[in-house]
């Protein structure tokens, strides 16, 4: 299927044994490109693997990516631009799906440029439980530092003001789709 601007998606999130970890209602297509998939949402149900669901709070920009292990989601809170960044298998479109496979090592970046490495511990258990390879294993290490890299230089979707740009996209998008509504 060929994805193109204002197209509504779904998102899956998988865990490395198949299962089903979490989903997403709705993300409508920014931008998209033969390396790039940029989404967003506002207010989207998300339902967890054990059955409980809940919405989000605040406007997200979702970076997906074909060739890198991670994705990127600007989440614009009302006290500020939060990221938080999963280590991730690189995105595929089946459907009218995003799916992907998260490694459960995550970056949370906060307004004030400070971040912090989650979910380790987590990681660690998974790891063994689940009987990652080394070749993953360093995958999904090398992926983590080049996602702290990408964020100490500001590049990508941590560049000042991309998120934002987005978000002013996906709100001219949804200003649109309501007049045909």
């Amino acid at each position: 299927m060929n994805i193109k601007k204002g197209d509504r998606l779904k998102i899956e999130c998988y865990k490395h044994n198949g299962f089903l970890d979490r989903t997403s209602d709705e993300a409508t297509v920014i931008y998209v490109d033969q390396d790039s998939l940029v989404v967003a949402n506002n207010h989207t149900k998300l339902t967890e693997h054990d059955g409980k669901s809940h919405t989000t709070s605040e406007p997200a920009v979702l970076f997906f990516y074909k060739n890198k292990w991670y994705n990127i989601i600007g989440q614009l809170k009302k006290n500020g631009l939060f990221y938080y960044c999963n280590i991730a298998t690189p995105y595929i479109i089946d459907g009218k799906t995003i799916k992907y496979i998260d490694y459960d090592l995550d970056l949370r970046v906060f307004p004030d440029g400070g971040f912090k490495v989650l979910d380790r511990n987590e990681y660690r258990y998974h790891k063994k439980i689940m009987r990652y390879t080394k070749e993953l294993d360093f995958i999904i290490e090398k992926s983590l530092q080049e996602l702290i890299d990408l964020k100490k230089s500001r590049k990508g979707p941590f560049e000042p003001n991309v998120v934002m740009t987005y978000y002013k996209k996906f709100r001219e998008i949804e200003l649109n789709n309501q007049d045909y509504d």
